[in-house]
């Protein structure tokens, strides 16, 4: 018999079932038959190995059925929200609470070694500056989240353990001073456009907090050196810290966007901060 007879009586097999001649028969994986495509599935030709074709089936619907008792679900983010809407869940509401008590306490803990807190002035003076303090970390943070939820994203302001414990250490201490209680945590498919612009808004809004201060500062009143420490501590502290192009801080992520927009905001904020510190040092 020719090779190619072999094969031709290879491809062609009587099914095991019916005896139908078969071109390219269907073997069971169970039982090593050969069966034509009516019965090729297990039960169609009664496969005398058919406990191994049901035990899938039956663990897999048990699973289903009765959940194991080390079953647990994560959830990271609602990623499907609307474009544009801007949301606070109740849980972020906490975290920014506590986050802003942290912040406000370092903001009066500038007084604890002052001998001049227990006159009126400077307790008003303390007061406004520790207004100012937390406002610009929460609408630092707040502008982050706000941008991520209107290009669609999961956004949500979350403490961060050592952070909290760092900014905690800072409200004790006369001078170690760190303001980091948490993030903006960020979840969804996101474009480098995206990232870019979602980190430019908080080191953004604390620019133009700054100029606005430095603005009052030169109005006379009561309160022009809180005003331009305020203007100081926006551009310095926060903007110019942040922009820094490196690690996870803000400007390595604007700087990877657009190197352009990066040294607008960068020699924006080192400007006001040069201009305020002129005043305060």
């Amino acid at each position: 018999m020719s090779p190619l007879s072999m094969e031709r009586c290879a491809l062609n097999m009587k099914c095991q079932k019916c005896g139908q001649e078969t071109f390219l028969p269907f073997q069971c994986p169970y039982c090593c038959g050969k069966f034509c495509a009516a019965h090729r599935l297990p039960e169609n030709h009664a496969c005398p190995k058919m406990e191994l074709a049901r035990a899938p089936k039956q663990e897999e619907s048990a699973v289903l059925q009765t959940p194991s008792s080390y079953e647990h679900k994560v959830t990271f983010g609602q990623l499907h929200r609307a474009k544009g809407r801007v949301y606070f869940s109740s849980k972020e509401l906490k975290h920014l609470a506590v986050a802003a008590l942290l912040v406000t306490g370092i903001g009066l803990s500038l007084g604890l070694h002052s001998d001049t807190l227990a006159q009126a002035d400077w307790t008003i003076i303390l007061a406004v500056f520790t207004v100012i303090l937390t406002a610009s970390f929460l609408m630092h943070e707040i502008a982050h989240k706000i941008t991520a939820q209107r290009r669609g994203l999961w956004a949500e302001f979350r403490l961060t353990l050592w952070g909290a414990v760092l900014t905690l250490v800072s409200v004790i201490s006369p001078i170690f001073k760190i303001i980091s209680p948490g993030a903006v945590m960020i979840s969804g498919s996101s474009r480098n456009d995206d990232v870019g612009k979602i980190s430019l808004a908080g080191p953004a809004t604390n620019i133009v907090l700054s100029t606005v201060l430095l603005g009052l500062a030169f109005v006379p009143s009561s309160f022009s050196w809180v005003f331009l420490f305020g203007a100081f501590f926006n551009a310095a502290w926060i903007g110019l810290f942040n922009l820094i192009p490196m690690g996870i801080l803000d400007g390595f992520k604007i700087f990877s966007w657009d190197k352009k927009v990066w040294a607008l905001a960068f020699a924006a904020s080192l400007a006001l901060t040069v201009v305020s510190g002129m005043f305060i040092f």
